[in-house]
């Protein structure tokens, strides 16, 4: 079992076409939640998770990102004048709280695709593989759960939500079978988007993944499949065939749903009236709007 630390890999390289315009000339990742970028909080939580070699797989027009994650120092200098020490300490964070890297996924082949362009920045550690389109929130910790798993087992780690059947279609669903720990199971298998009726089970595949580097040898003879594309999907598939397989820890807390305009919308609702600074003006509010619908 390898003791190497884990790295972090963050496909960003999709257009964003359901955010359009919005997304014309600004990554998806970069659409604010609340008052950061959604891709901040995914790079938190790696962070949160002990972290901090992190490789972010953009295309074109991605930009941003990088000037994100990078020191501005005139603003910097700008906000030190001032004595704004509080806004200060946020613009540092987002370039200080860890080493992040850049590569280009060129054509957009699908996330297999985008994974295996992470191969020589990963070597021979282990990695995860973090979804910008799913939040995590930061208080119900699954990250550190599905790494202490794959340290456990040598597994790749697939991170699974109960879905209710009426949603279960827009999902990934992993056909299981029960371990002797409730939040834990062992997949055998994956059905991509099924009807209620056809689905395996109730449990949905969600933005994590806990991998070796072995992965890369099942993706480079991985066969393009729905869309032309190399889906992540087909090559777990394939490890489930055989040892040490592949398990799913199954996620019972707060997950925020980005990549749809109205979960967006939810997503900064909740997350903004939890908050300390803004929650108690926004909650009572929210209430008086509600009763006028």
């Amino acid at each position: 079992m390898s003791h190497k630390p884990f790295k972090a890999v963050i496909p960003a390289a999709g257009l964003g076409t359901r955010f359009l315009p919005a997304t014309k000339a600004m990554p998806k990742e970069m659409l604010p939640v609340v008052d950061k970028p959604a891709i901040q909080y995914v790079v938190e939580e790696a962070v949160q998770a002990g972290i901090t070699d992190v490789l972010i797989i953009i295309g074109r027009n991605k930009n941003n990102l990088s000037n994100h994650f990078d020191s501005v120092p005139e603003l910097e200098s700008n906000l030190l004048r001032k004595g704004d020490q509080e806004k200060l300490a946020k613009v540092q964070h987002s370039s200080d709280m860890a080493d992040i890297h850049f590569v280009r996924q060129g054509d957009p082949k699908g996330l297999g695709h985008a994974v295996l362009r992470a191969k020589a920045h990963v070597g021979d550690h282990p990695f995860v593989v973090m979804l910008g389109d799913d939040l995590i929130d930061e208080r119900d910790p699954l990250l550190t759960t599905m790494l202490a798993e794959h340290e456990r087992t040598g597994a790749a780690i697939v991170a699974l939500m109960e879905v209710d059947s009426a949603h279960i279609h827009q999902y990934g669903v992993a056909v299981v079978e029960t371990t002797d720990n409730p939040d834990v199971v062992k997949i055998t298998g994956m059905v991509e988007k099924p009807t209620a009726e056809e689905a395996p089970s109730n449990l949905a595949v969600i933005g994590r993944y806990v991998l070796a580097p072995a992965v890369f040898d099942v993706l480079e003879h991985t066969q393009p499949g729905k869309g032309g594309e190399i889906q992540l999907t087909d090559a777990l598939q394939e490890m489930a065939t055989s040892e040490p397989g592949v398990y799913g820890v199954v996620f019972r807390g707060r997950r925020y749903d980005t990549g749809d305009k109205l979960d967006y919308i939810k997503a900064i609702v909740q997350l903004a009236a939890d908050r300390d600074d803004l929650g108690p003006a926004l909650r009572p509010w929210f209430k008086e709007f509600a009763a006028k619908l």
